[in-house]
């Protein structure tokens, strides 16, 4: 029986599961990820296993010579370094159809938030404040939603606002990308020009690196709204932020920041971050777009028949988030 090392907390559900296609598992979520090296050097695994613990480089590949694959319980693979996995000859599978469903749904409510000012209207509530008129708010439908990207998550919106009677356009650089009844693709100069909702869906690379950026922004026709589910270094927040106190951004909703550990900010996050916080129209939430019981299992279900599929020869690339 072949074996694979996991090295992060998962669902229970992932051992059995495994096992059921005939891989031993080697359970070590409480691995730091200076010593996952040592483990990964300790025996001949066939696999490898993580969520968002440890970035996996040509050094840390390095000490899992035996390695086939490594699959990322998840969507994101913007801690892997896929050239060196190619270089390796290791396999990166991922799960964005596990959580796919999760995003979608969330981003609606964020939108819903936005547009009905519900964030801020349950706080002026808690402070005694009944103020109708001034969170009377706007509706989805008849709104132009723009997504920028149309991997897993950006089709889930995409479905779910099919029900609210608003147009949804789509831009995404990759030309194999095909669209659906739910959207319709255009050139990112004619979704600046329409939309009224700008929702990111991008992965994070180098060369997305603050893609959104001030000069991005400026180009939207009308003002917008802006949602970021993806990862947060796809957005200059700096820019955001400039866009929020010009009026030319009317809201933003941010599950993701550029840095998410918020006790180690530079200056320049956390002077950003501290008007986002005091922000009346912004929403913040801790990256849980994603995060729900049930696609914490699902991702299991969605990783393991990668893995049997891989295993049998019938494996197709890395899925896109």
């Amino acid at each position: 029986m072949n074996t694979c090392l996991v090295v992060d907390e998962m669902h229970p559900s992932l051992q059995p599961l495994l096992q059921s296609i005939g891989i031993a598992v080697d359970y070590q979520p409480t691995l730091t990820a200076a010593e996952v090296p040592a483990a990964l050097a300790a025996q001949p695994y066939e696999g490898l296993v993580v969520r968002s613990k440890l970035r996996v480089t040509a050094d840390l590949l390095a000490h899992g010579p035996h390695l086939r694959y490594v699959a990322r319980a998840g969507a994101g693979t913007d801690n892997i370094d896929e050239a060196a996995m190619a270089t390796a000859g290791v396999t990166l599978l991922n799960a964005p159809e596990g959580n796919r469903d999760a995003v979608g749904e969330f981003a609606v409510g964020l939108l819903l938030t936005l547009l009905r000012n519900i964030a801020r209207a349950d706080y002026e509530v808690r402070q005694d404040l009944w103020l109708r008129e001034a969170n009377r708010g706007e509706e989805i439908g008849g709104k132009t939603i723009g997504l920028l990207g149309y991997g897993h998550m950006g089709r889930a919106l995409a479905r779910r606002l099919s029900a609210f009677g608003c147009t949804v356009l789509t831009h995404d650089s990759n030309p194999a990308v095909v669209t659906d009844q739910y959207t319709t693709l255009v050139p990112l100069a004619e979704l600046q020009a329409r939309a009224d909702v700008l929702s990111l869906h991008i992965p994070y690379s180098p060369a997305n690196h603050h893609f959104v950026n001030e000069a991005f922004l400026a180009a939207f026709t009308k003002p917008i709204w802006v949602l970021n589910t993806a990862r947060g270094e796809v957005l200059n927040h700096a820019a955001l932020v400039a866009g929020l106190q010009a009026g030319t951004v009317r809201g933003a909703a941010l599950d993701v920041l550029d840095n998410e550990k918020l006790r180690q900010l530079t200056a320049a996050q956390q002077a950003t971050f501290d008007f986002l916080k005091t922000a009346a129209n912004v929403v913040l939430t801790p990256h849980v777009s994603g995060w729900t019981h049930e696609s914490y299992a699902r991702i299991n279900e969605v990783l393991v028949e990668k893995i049997r599929a891989f295993r049998a020869g019938a494996a197709g690339p890395t899925a896109r988030s």
